[in-house]
Formats: C-alpha cells, structure tokens, sequence
C-alpha cells in the first residue's frame, strides 16, 4: 500500500534527509588513502549523533540477510555494486567508493547515496560517476504527478543504457517514509507510460546503480550482503529521496 504524506510530513522528512545529506558530505570529505571503511562509517555515526537522528541501516535484517546490518552507511568499494558491510580495508589510491546512508529522525525516514574517488581518480570512473549523477537526475525529473512509476526507470534505463554501462536486474529504488522500504518498488530500467501513477504526496528513493563493463551480472559475497560485479569492474551508486509535489520533485536529502 503507498502511504501519500501530507506537506507537514514532508517537511518531516525534508529534516530527516538533510541528516543524510550533512552524513554524506561529511564522510566524502573525511574519506582519504589510509583511512578504514570502518572510520567513514563512525564519521556517519557521530554526524547522527550529534543531530538526534538513528540509523534505519543498523541492525536491519531483510530476509535474504543471514545477519543484520552492522553498520549505518553502506560502503561499497571498486567492483562492489551496494550493500558493502563497512570493514578493516584501508582506502587506497584511485579507489572508487559508494555510501549509502539513511537516518530517522522523529519518526521519519531519508535515504541517499553518493559515489566519488579517492586520491588519484581515474577518467574512467568519473565519468561512471558523472553518469549515475546524470541518471538520478533524469529520474528526478520524471517524477511528477501524472507520469507512471515506469516513466521514472525508463528515465534512468535510458542514461545507464546509452552511456553503454550495465544495470544490475531486480534492484532500485522504492518508496520511503516511516520505514526505510515502502511500496511502490522504482525499477532502474523498464518501459516508459506504464506501473502506478504518480500522485502528489508519493515519497521515493530514486537510486541508479551502474556497473562499468556493460553487463547486468552481479553476485553475492559470502557476507550475504555486498553484492560484486561478475566481470570485476567498477560500480557507481546514486540516490536521493525525492518527493512527488504539484510544484515538481522535492529532493529531500541535500544538505
């Protein structure tokens, strides 16, 4: 059932969101060669802290996770596509990281997702950045009241497909609120003018996900959690919560 959300909910959530987009840039700021996926994930947790906020990520167990989550970013690393439990490994030059990070605050939720090099960056993990900024975008901009769920996946489909980078199946974005998962589910790719009308006071979680080799194949570490790519190369994630309003989409998780 989608749960629409009056304007003073939004606003609600708008508080939640800028939680992660102030955890977001604090961690892309601290994030540097030698630093430990563990230490980006305590700078997330003292921004939290300090704004009264918890985590939706910690301790959450879907059924397909043997364990919870133990961390609140998701940290994702090179070849690794979302879900990255965050670790011991140090960050090392020209490495492409992804987090993912959530927050609930006064009962609400936001969630987001930033992807960016440390050190040195290679050419060609910029631009699998710039793309998956450039298909979130695309998405965002398809959702208004009117269009359909499917508008939104064939705006992000179509950036992903035409960059010439793979989509990996049966992941993306979902709707958001009192909990981190609600209906509808916001596919990455899929026919245009079809699925569930968008309607103002729909909240979603719009979140590309890129994988550079072009191929859709993805698979799960022994962690029952990070999910790789097959061929070895790189990945790039982006996400905003965005809400559906008849003045035209509300990013809700910048700064």
């Amino acid at each position: 059932m989608v749960k629409l959300k009056t304007d003073r909910e939004i606003d609600e959530m708008r508080a939640a969101g800028r939680v992660v987009g102030r955890a977001l840039a604090a961690v892309r700021e601290a994030a540097r060669v030698g630093m430990t996926l563990l230490d980006l994930d305590g700078v997330a947790r003292g921004v939290l802290s300090e704004e009264g906020a918890t985590s939706p990520f910690l301790g959450y167990r879907p059924r397909f996770a043997p364990v919870p989550f133990p961390g609140v970013v998701c940290a994702s690393v090179n070849d690794a596509i979302v879900h990255g439990i965050p670790d011991g490994y140090r960050l090392r030059d020209g490495d492409l990281v992804s987090i993912d990070c959530g927050a609930k605050l006064r009962g609400w939720v936001g969630d987001a997702a930033v992807s960016f090099t440390v050190g040195r960056a290679r050419p060609a993990d910029l631009r699998l950045i710039e793309t998956s900024e450039a298909a979130l975008a695309a998405g965002i901009a398809a959702a208004v009241p009117g269009n359909r769920i499917g508008d939104i996946a064939h705006a992000v489909g179509t950036v992903c497909r035409a960059a010439g980078y793979g989509v990996p199946d049966g992941f993306g974005g979902h709707g958001i609120g009192r909990a981190m998962h609600e209906d509808p589910g916001v596919p990455n790719e899929g026919p245009p003018g079809r699925g569930m009308k968008l309607r103002p006071g729909m909240v979603l979680a719009i979140e590309p996900m890129l994988i550079a080799g072009g191929t859709d194949d993805y698979r799960c570490d022994g962690d029952g959690w990070t999910l790789r790519t097959v061929d070895g190369s790189r990945a790039a994630h982006s996400e905003h919560t965005v809400a559906i309003t008849t003045e035209g989409p509300r990013i809700l998780t910048t700064v």
